[in-house]
């Protein structure tokens, strides 16, 4: 049995049917086929491409909910004496990153990593789910100067 979806929240409303888990990259799109956990297809077609959020739901055109999971992805784990420089750094190459307390988290990239080490950073290469920061404004991904 396949589903649609034509819709999209960042937040769950009701308990979801099913979920489904995707890579930073797979969680940008607009029509596409998806496997669920249990098995069952899913087809998105949603008016827009959209960056879906872990934590969000596609909604079916029956209104059902169903989940959406950061899948775990090859990282790179950034520490160092001055993170805020290291983090700026990075942002500067409109590089997606994830903050959190001691640590960055990117997608491994041997330019920027040999680039983090120059600046005394210290690299680990970790497999976890990759939930980055929103755009400029809180939410999305930033693509280019446009905004």
């Amino acid at each position: 049995m396949t589903l649609t979806a034509q819709n999209y929240s960042n937040h769950a409303h009701a308990d979801p049917i099913d979920r489904v888990q995707l890579t930073y990259e797979d969680r940008f799109l607009r029509r596409k086929v998806l496997v669920m956990a249990s098995g069952a297809q899913v087809l998105v077609d949603l008016p827009q491409t959209t960056s879906l959020d872990h934590g969000g739901v596609l909604i079916t055109t029956s209104g059902r909910e169903i989940a959406i999971q950061a899948s775990p992805e090859p990282l790179l784990a950034v520490t160092g004496d001055n993170l805020t420089r290291l983090a700026w750094h990075i942002g500067n190459r409109h590089t997606p990153c994830q903050i959190e307390d001691g640590r960055l988290l990117i997608q491994r990239d041997h330019v920027l990593a040999d680039m983090l080490t120059k600046l005394g950073a210290t690299l680990a290469e970790v497999t976890e789910p990759f939930t980055p920061e929103g755009g400029a404004y809180g939410h999305g991904r930033t693509h280019g100067h446009s905004h």
